[in-house]
């Protein structure tokens, strides 16, 4: 796989732990940054659902 330039939100700033995203062939990689190796492939679609699904709060957990 070609380098990827993987980027974090200005929200992280110099925060460790957080999520970093890279364009790529075929659609979008998600990683964390504290574990690059695990890379997450998806399209940009699903992540666009994802993203509405948690600002929504649609996947809060009741206890």
């Amino acid at each position: 796989m070609s380098q990827l330039n993987w980027r974090k939100s200005t929200f992280s700033e110099n925060q460790a732990n957080c999520v970093e995203l890279a364009a790529a062939p075929g659609g979008i990689r998600m990683r964390e940054s504290d574990e690059p190796e695990a890379v997450i492939r998806t399209t940009p679609a699903a992540l666009g659902v994802f993203i509405r699904a948690v600002k929504a709060g649609r996947l809060d957990r009741t206890l």
